[in-house]
């Protein structure tokens, strides 16, 4: 299958990256007190004090200013024992795995703010495992292999969507890159008419198939949105090259003349183990590279968290960490 994009084109900068050197997350057995209850999370949020100094400093300093990249990549995570690859995110609960990668993931999502689950990904997990599914091969979501993962902002559909997605690889697959691309890289080789039209409430966006009330139905378009908002010269970015469009003929070619930029201008990573990915999800979009799985436990296993910057602005569809918030 041809790639619609390059690898990683020469006008957009690679992702800064830094080791976690000198800190392991204690080994947990899955057990039924270790399941990720609130004094888990808790527990992962005092860990940050151990971090070393560099490490600490710079998610601090992410959380200020995310730099031109929009991400962060942090090496040499501990991820503990694995066992076989499963074969669905579900299997994962009983695959016999300890909790030593989802105690690592939560330390570093609390350092930056309050990981939340979404009642239709996953259950609401707060640690979602995301393994290529053979029923899913070709769908736009996340445990999709055999198609292009098209350039979006993580639940760009939804009100009280996460400001950083967070991804950790517990077992990697030389062939599929996370693609990434920064507004910030992007804005300059878009005109000025472009921009302003980015910039007015004239797009819509449906919810993503896996939020969706009726599987197999079509969602419908959310209310007008802005595409850009905030500061002109460092706006930030909400887009889906899949599901949003525009409600007239010009937000319609300023969408486009966006989704060209994005093509034009990306970088892309191949996570290894142990490799932990931050994208504020305000800044960069992301994607991902096609991928042939084997489907025989040596698959590409990642772990996914959502972080929000305070949990009040979604109380009210809000149960714990888990947003409820329903899309028809």
């Amino acid at each position: 299958m041809s790639r619609p994009y390059p690898a990683c084109p020469p006008t957009h900068r690679g992702v800064p990256t830094i080791a976690l050197e000198g800190w392991h997350a204690p080994v947990l057995s899955a057990h039924a007190d270790t399941v990720i209850s609130e004094a888990f999370v808790m527990q992962a949020a005092r860990a940050a004090r151990l971090l070393h100094t560099a490490v600490f400093d710079a998610l601090v300093d992410f959380a200020t200013d995310p730099g031109p990249t929009g991400a962060l990549l942090l090496r040499t995570v501990d991820v503990g024992h694995l066992p076989p690859t499963p074969e669905s995110p579900a299997a994962a609960a009983r695959c016999g795995k300890d909790f030593t990668s989802e105690f690592a993931l939560l330390t570093v999502a609390r350092a930056l703010g309050q990981p939340v689950g979404y009642l239709p990904e996953h259950g609401g997990d707060i640690v979602q495992n995301i393994v290529p599914v053979q029923s899913s091969q070709s769908r736009q979501v996340s445990t999709s292999s055999r198609v292009e993962l098209m350039f979006h902002t993580e639940a760009a559909f939804h009100p009280h969507r996460p400001r950083y997605l967070l991804l950790l690889c517990l077992r990697g697959d030389p062939t599929a890159a996370t693609t990434l691309s920064s507004i910030r890289e992007v804005l300059p080789s878009l005109d000025a008419a472009t921009i302003e039209v980015l910039f007015q409430p004239r797009f819509r966006t449906r919810p993503d198939e896996s939020y969706r009330t009726k599987p197999g139905v079509t969602g419908q378009l959310g209310s007008p949105m802005s595409v850009l908002s905030g500061h002109r010269d460092s706006p930030s970015l909400v887009f889906d090259a899949d599901l949003m469009v525009g409600i007239d003929q010009a937000a319609d070619d300023a969408l486009r003349a966006l989704g060209q930029a994005v093509a034009a201008h990306h970088t892309s990573v191949v996570l290894e183990p142990g490799d932990l990915l931050v994208i504020d999800n305000t800044v960069a979009v992301h994607g991902r590279s096609p991928f042939a799985p084997r489907f025989d436990g040596t698959d590409r296993w990642l772990q996914r968290a959502f972080v929000v910057a305070d949990l009040m602005p979604s109380a009210a569809d809000r149960v714990g960490r888990i947003i409820a918030t329903r899309f028809d």
